[in-house]
């Protein structure tokens, strides 16, 4: 399937690794021009030489510290002046803090909110303006905790919720410019953030991080942990003209760990 994404224009958060970058990689091989962006300028310039080597896309880097009004605003306008417009999002953001309720304190709190919350909310209100001339994909990131709440990790449990109210508000009110957005949630993938929590929780329990893996693969029923390049392939479907219909959605990408409907 010819995806239509040539000559489109990403902005992708979040990018420098992890599930940003596997997405900020496939779209670039589908011929999108990709602004990457994260807190890291050694990260984000190493990842923006590898993926300019791979493709005729034009691939460009931006700092950018999400939990800054200032900033996002600065990261929109450098895309919009480097590539014209921008036709793509992609909300993301590392996770919070873990923590149950007692452990947590409101600079926490606080915290959480402006990085997995009001940064999305910002982000997308500075890229509006340009989507709504001539229509627009947006994908927010979110986790799994979106349908059954994670333990040990209640600020994600919050704040990831509350992406998919905004995610489904939006959908219907930015419906008439052809602006689709979309709700996407990992289960565990193999990232640096699910090997830090695999890791915190061995150390919770006092035993290998490799049993931490043991105990969760026997949870999912296709054994084992998803690929960032799997995650990404759902997300650029999403984001490409295959998708003409679906918006203010949630897609569970977990190789059915959940068991809620």
């Amino acid at each position: 399937m010819d995806l239509q994404l040539k000559g489109k224009n990403a902005l992708v958060l979040a990018s420098s690794q992890g599930l940003g970058k596997a997405i900020a990689k496939q779209l670039v091989q589908e011929g999108a021009n990709v602004m990457i962006a994260s807190r890291s300028e050694e990260k984000l310039a190493k990842v923006a030489d590898e993926m300019s080597a791979e493709s005729d896309s034009k691939v460009l880097y931006h700092v950018v510290d999400v939990t800054s009004k200032e900033s996002i605003e600065n990261l929109v306008q450098a895309t919009v002046d480097s590539f014209g417009t921008i036709d793509i999002l992609v909300n993301n953001a590392g996770g919070p803090k873990a923590g149950g309720f007692l452990t947590l304190s409101d600079e926490d709190w606080q915290q959480a909110f402006e990085l997995n919350l009001l940064s999305y909310i910002r982000t997308i209100r500075e890229v509006l303006p340009h989507m709504k001339k001539e229509g627009g994909k947006i994908v927010n990131i979110a986790s799994s905790s979106i349908k059954e709440p994670i333990p040990g990790l209640l600020l994600s449990n919050t704040f990831r919720t509350g992406i998919v109210g905004l995610t489904k508000t939006l959908a219907q009110e930015l419906a008439e410019y052809n602006v689709l957005i979309n709700t996407v949630a990992p289960g565990r993938i193999a990232t640096d953030r699910t090997a830090k929590l695999d890791q915190l929780n061995a150390e919770k329990q006092g035993i290998a991080k490799e049993e931490i893996e043991k105990q969760v693969k026997t949870k999912i029923p296709l054994g084992r942990y998803g690929e960032p390049e799997e995650f990404a392939k759902v997300v650029t479907f999403l984001l490409s003209s295959g998708n003409t219909y679906m918006t203010g959605q949630s897609f569970l990408i977990d190789g059915g760990m959940v068991k809620s409907i």
